[in-house]
């Protein structure tokens, strides 16, 4: 499987990794959290900017995904992350890709 190196994972990063992981079994994971740049948001404001780990940008490759609509591959995500949806995880965004959406190729030699 490939991930980004995992060297500087604050816990909120380090728990949406385990749990897509164990879920999915992701033939690719990376997560970026781009916290940073909604520091200026006032709900981020209201908060002192946050915790540093609020806005996370997801791209998952999974065969978990086959024969799933992109709206059922998010609910799944989203159902997974609930508990740290309501301790602060204030955005994700998903891209969600089978591996055949990834390298077509493939599938046609299949």
């Amino acid at each position: 499987m490939a991930n980004q190196a995992l060297g500087s994972m604050g816990p909120m990063e380090t728990t949406i990794r385990d749990k897509l992981t164990t879920l999915l079994q992701p033939l690719q994971l990376t997560i970026t959290n781009e916290s940073h740049l909604h520091r200026h948001h006032a709900a981020m404001r209201a908060q002192g900017g946050g915790n540093g780990e609020t806005h996370f940008n997801v791209l998952i490759v999974s065969a978990t995904f086959n024969g799933k609509s992109t709206i059922k591959r998010h609910r799944m995500i989203y159902a997974a992350l609930s508990d740290e949806l309501a301790q602060g995880l204030h955005a994700i965004s998903l891209r969600t890709k089978t591996p055949e959406e990834v390298d077509p190729a493939s599938a046609a030699g299949s």
